[in-house]
C-alpha cells in the first residue's frame, strides 16, 4: 500500500522528470543543420561532436546527430557533411589584405630559382606593357636562389642586367620580407635617386665601391622608390584610388576563403584605408572578419586615436583597437636588429627602425587611451627593446596582462629574454612557415649558438606561459595555413631533409589552438570565434583531413570543402 506521503513523493519525482522532459526540447528552430561531420570544437582535445545547429550565423548546440536534429523545422536546410573533419575557421594572424591582394596582381618572384629567372620575367613584361608603365613584382630572396648573380654585391644582385631589358620602364621588385627592393635605373632616375642621396633615418641604400646605387634599397631606404609609383598614383582620382583597393580586397578575401581563413588580422594600416574597410564591411562587400591596425607616425597618430572607437560602431565583423609600429626590419635584408653583429656582415647590427623616444611616446598613448599596442620586432636587441617598453608603460603588471599587447615576429631572442614574454603576459605573435622558410639562411645571419638558443623558440616560450598566436604575413607568404600550420609542428618545409631545431616546434594542438582560439584572444574575439560552442559565430571549415589525427605529411596537402562564415557558405569546392 502506497501511505499519502509516499505517493506525494512519487508524484512529484514523475512531475519534476515530466517537466524535465518538457524542458529539454529545443525551444528554437535552427536555421540550418549540418550533420554526419566529425566536428573538433577547439574547447577539448577530441572530435566532440557529430552534428551542429546555427540560427542567425550563430551556433546554438553541437551534440550527436539525433540530439541536433530536434532542431530542425518546416524551414531548417541541413547539410551532409559527408563525415568530414569540421573545425572552427582558421584566422589569418597576422597579415596585410590589400597588400595580398595588390600582390595577386604582381609578378610572383617566390619561386626563381636565380636572378636570371627573375630577369627573364620582367623582360616579358616591358614587351607587354607599354614604355613607361611600372613593372612591379615581390617574393624574391637571395638566400634562396641555386646560383649567385653574374654581378653582385653583398651577396645582392646589381640593377644593370635589370635595366637592360627594360630600359623605358620602371622596374620595382619587392624582397620577399618587404622589408627591401630592387629597383632598376628607369625607377631610380624617376626617384632622384643619385650619388649625392644620402641613406634616410632607419634605412640603407646598397653601394658600389665608387658610391654608385645598385638598386637595392633597405627598410625606410625602399621609401625612395615606392614614393615614385606614389606619384604616379596621384593622377588617379580619389574614386579610381578607392576602386582599385575596394578590388583587391575582395580578390584577397576569396584567396582567403578559399584556404579556409575565415578572419584576418591586418597589421597596420592608414586611417583612410582602416575607414575604407570599415565601410566595406558594413556594406556587406566584405564578409570576412577583420580585426585592423593603424599604424601612422606618431605625429598624426594622437588625432586618429580618438577616432578608432567609432570605426568598430556599425560594421559587422570589423573591428580597430590596435596601433602597429615597427622596432626594426627583417634578418632577410639585414635589417633585424641584433645585440651583436651580423656573423656574415659583421660591420653591422642591423636597423632601428624608429627612434625609442617615439616608440615610447606610442605605448604611453595607447595605455592612457585603452588600446592594444602590437609592434614589429624581429632581432634580439629589437625584442629586448619592445619587452622594455611594454614593461614600462604600466605600473602594475596586471595592466600589462590585461591590455594583450602583441610582438609581432618575435623571431630572435635572447635567452634571457625568453621568459619574460610567459612572466608579464606579452602575445607573442608568430608566423610558423617564416621558421622553414628562412631556416636555410638563419644560421648563416646568426651563426648556430644563436640560432639554436633564440631563433623561433616556440617551445621555450610556451613552456615559460607565453601565449603564441599564429599567421603567415601573406603577402610575405602564401596565405596557405596549412603550410604554416605543418612548419609549426614539423620546423620544416615539405622537401626538406631537415628540420630546424625541432626541439623548439609545437603540439600538434598547439598549432591549432595558435591559428584558432589563440588569435581571437589576441583579438579580444574569444567570446565570439575560435572555437565551435553555443553562442559563439557559426564560422568553421570542412576538410579533406582529419588535421587533429593525420600524421604530419598529411598536414599541406590538407584541402578545403567548404568555409561558412556567420552560418553563409562563402566557399565551396568544386565537386
Amino acid at each position: 500500500m502506497i501511505r499519502p506521503r509516499h505517493f506525494f513523493a512519487l508524484w512529484s519525482f514523475a512531475l519534476a522528470a515530466i517537466m524535465s522532459s518538457c524542458t529539454s526540447q529545443p525551444t528554437q528552430e535552427a536555421d540550418k543543420i549540418i550533420f554526419n561531420a566529425q566536428i573538433f570544437c577547439m574547447e577539448k582535445e577530441v572530435i566532440s561532436a557529430e552534428a551542429m545547429a546555427i540560427k542567425n550565423g550563430i551556433i546554438l548546440e553541437l551534440g550527436t546527430e539525433s540530439e541536433i536534429m530536434a532542431y530542425r523545422g518546416s524551414s531548417t536546410t541541413t547539410l551532409d557533411a559527408g563525415g568530414h573533419f569540421l573545425m572552427p575557421g582558421l584566422i589569418e594572424g597576422h597579415g596585410h589584405l590589400l597588400m595580398m591582394g595588390e600582390a595577386l596582381s604582381q609578378l610572383n618572384l617566390a619561386e626563381a630559382k636565380n636572378w636570371q629567372e627573375i630577369v627573364d620575367q620582367v623582360a616579358g613584361e616591358a614587351e607587354r606593357k607599354e614604355p613607361g608603365e611600372w613593372i612591379i613584382g615581390n617574393g624574391w630572396h637571395q638566400d634562396k636562389w641555386t646560383v649567385a648573380p653574374d654581378r653582385q654585391q653583398d651577396g645582392y644582385p646589381t640593377h644593370h642586367s635589370l635595366s637592360a631589358v627594360s630600359p623605358e620602364n620602371p622596374v620595382l621588385l619587392f624582397h620577399a620580407s618587404y622589408h627591401g627592393l630592387i629597383a632598376n635605373k628607369k625607377a631610380m632616375e624617376l626617384a632622384g635617386v643619385n650619388i649625392h642621396t644620402p641613406n634616410p633615418e632607419g634605412g640603407l641604400i646598397r653601394r658600389s665601391e665608387s658610391g654608385e646605387a645598385i638598386g637595392v634599397f633597405e627598410e625606410t631606404a625602399s621609401g625612395l622608390i615606392y614614393a615614385g609609383l606614389l606619384r604616379e598614383r596621384e593622377l588617379w582620382t580619389e574614386e579610381e584610388w578607392k576602386s582599385q583597393k575596394r578590388e583587391w580586397a575582395k580578390q584577397a578575401q576569396e584567396e582567403a576563403f578559399r584556404h579556409g581563413i575565415t578572419s584576418i588580422h591586418d597589421l597596420g594600416l592608414p586611417m583612410e584605408d582602416l575607414q575604407l574597410l570599415r565601410s566595406m564591411a558594413a556594406s556587406g562587400d566584405l564578409e570576412i572578419g577583420i580585426y585592423a591596425m593603424l599604424r601612422e607616425p606618431y605625429s598624426s597618430l594622437r588625432k586618429s586615436v580618438a577616432e578608432l572607437p567609432i570605426l568598430r560602431e556599425g560594421a559587422s565583423g570589423f573591428s580597430a583597437r590596435t596601433v602597429k609600429a615597427f622596432v626594426d626590419g627583417a634578418l632577410g635584408s639585414y635589417g633585424a636588429l641584433l645585440l651583436e653583429p651580423y656573423s656574415d656582415q659583421p660591420t653591422t647590427h642591423g636597423q632601428l627602425v624608429t627612434p625609442v623616444e617615439e616608440l615610447e611616446a606610442m605605448a604611453r598613448l595607447c595605455a592612457e587611451n585603452d588600446l592594444q599596442f602590437s609592434v614589429h620586432a624581429i632581432g634580439d636587441s629589437a625584442n629586448r627593446i619592445a619587452l622594455n617598453i611594454f614593461e614600462g608603460a604600466f605600473e602594475d603588471p596586471k595592466d600589462l596582462a590585461q591590455a594583450r599587447w602583441r610582438i609581432e615576429h618575435a623571431q630572435h631572442l635572447h635567452p634571457d629574454d625568453i621568459p619574460r614574454f610567459g612572466q608579464s603576459d606579452i602575445l607573442a605573435s608568430v608566423q610558423g612557415i617564416h621558421c622553414a622558410s628562412d631556416a636555410p639562411f638563419v644560421p648563416t645571419r646568426l651563426g648556430e649558438q644563436r640560432s639554436r638558443e633564440g631563433a623561433y623558440v616556440w617551445r621555450s616560450l610556451i613552456d615559460g606561459g607565453a601565449r603564441i598566436n599564429n599567421g603567415t604575413d601573406v603577402p610575405v607568404e602564401a596565405i596557405d595555413p596549412f603550410e604554416s600550420l605543418y612548419a609549426s609542428v614539423s620546423r620544416k618545409k615539405p622537401e626538406a631533409e631537415r628540420a630546424f631545431y625541432p626541439e623548439q616546434k609545437m603540439s600538434r594542438l598547439e598549432a591549432l589552438q595558435s591559428y584558432t582560439i589563440n588569435n581571437a584572444y589576441a583579438a579580444f574575439e574569444e567570446d565570439i570565434k575560435g572555437s565551435l560552442k553555443p553562442g559563439k559565430r557559426a564560422d568553421f571549415i570542412l576538410l579533406d583531413t582529419d588535421l587533429l589525427n593525420c600524421s604530419d605529411h598529411d598536414i599541406p596537402a590538407t584541402q578545403v570543402l567548404m568555409t561558412v562564415v556567420g552560418g553563409k557558405i562563402v566557399y565551396e569546392a568544386l565537386k
